[in-house]
């Protein structure tokens, strides 16, 4: 979850408490917020980045926090594309103009995401072998910093996806028209990660696996993109959905795009994640019981709750992981807390 408050991509105190919580709060996997793998990539002026080693021990630090809590670090790398610089929510909304910090969006094509957006430049091959590039010497940084697996970013309207859908993608190259083409960069993207991340440790995809919009990309062609990414080394698939267009008609409720990990992983024999409007213990448990996926990603339920992965625990009857320096408030018939003294 985008935390913009970042100052020129260094994390910050902030995303140490905040990620540090809940490794606290008995997350498994504690996934950062999409690092910008270029400058130009960010979302906002505000957004994480990690295009250059000076962002490497500020990084470091807080994977070695989430590795004393007993999780395990990922990092998520991504591009934003034609929704590159735009205010931080905090503050508005609209474009950042250069002169006042903006920047130029880049993308498959000159089409705006919507009306208060800039209008990105098209992308050359020039440009395109530099951001591949970028996203390769991320994935070092990542590394560098000890963290343990690696997310590419493919969702949400973001850059990579936006050269997978066609509606946003109109380009006559090698990149544009047929589904090979619209998914050479992403592709791309992966090899260049893999060339240089070890092959012991994960590398994840976050897809959208539907525009929820008329000709755009559909779940159709997210199975045979992830049975290409399982080819090329990807170990999970993260299946969430919307984001390329702004008048997309999402049916939100709860666990609904628990199917869409579903189907991938039954038709392309990769594992799969589900994340969306997952809040309930049980509900998330029978997502793993079902053999709909086989992680569970949870967002702006731990927003609200650090600890939901420890009270997630204790619903299910199972024991919680409680730090050792809060057992004192650790629920009167938990395992953990007959290993404290009494005082």
């Amino acid at each position: 979850m985008c935390q913009y408050s970042s100052h020129d991509g260094f994390a910050s105190d902030w995303h140490l408490v905040h990620l540090g919580s809940r490794a606290q709060g008995g997350a498994g996997l504690v996934e950062m917020e999409a690092a910008a793998v270029l400058p130009e990539g960010r979302i906002s002026p505000d957004d994480l980045g990690v295009w250059k080693d000076e962002h490497i021990p500020n990084l470091q630090r807080i994977a070695s926090f989430l590795h004393s809590q007993g999780s395990r670090a990922g990092m998520q790398l991504a591009h934003a594309g034609r929704k590159a610089s735009t205010q931080n929510p905090f503050v508005g909304n609209g474009v950042v103009l250069p002169q006042d910090g903006g920047w130029q969006p880049l993308a498959p094509s000159a089409i705006a995401f919507g009306p208060h957006y800039a209008m990105p430049a098209a992308l050359d091959q020039a440009g395109i072998d530099a951001i591949v590039g970028a996203f390769r010497q991320s994935a070092i940084r990542a590394l560098q910093a000890e963290f343990d697996f690696i997310e590419i970013h493919a969702a949400h309207g973001y850059l990579l996806h936006e050269f997978l859908s066609p509606l946003s993608n109109h380009r006559t190259d090698n990149y544009g028209g047929s589904f090979a083409n619209r998914a050479r960069l992403p592709i791309e993207v992966v090899d260049a990660v893999r060339s240089v991340w070890p092959q012991h440790l994960p590398l994840f995809v976050r897809i959208s696996a539907t525009d929820w919009a008329e000709g755009g990309w559909n779940i159709d062609e997210s199975v045979q993109l992830a049975c290409l990414l399982r080819e090329h080394g990807v170990d999970l698939v993260d299946c969430s959905s919307g984001g390329l267009v702004p008048d997309a008609k999402i049916p939100l409720a709860p666990g609904f795009q628990v199917g869409f990990a579903a189907r991938i992983r039954r038709e392309a024999g990769i594992a799969t994640a589900a994340v969306g409007l997952i809040t309930e213990p049980a509900q998330a448990n029978q997502i793993i019981v079902n053999g709909e996926a086989d992680f569970v990603f949870v967002a702006r339920a731990m927003l609200r709750d650090p600890y939901w992965a420890v009270h997630a625990a204790g619903a299910l009857g199972e024991a919680a992981s409680w730090p050792r320096q809060y057992l004192r408030a650790a629920p009167p018939d938990s395992p953990a807390r007959g290993a404290l003294a009494q005082d």
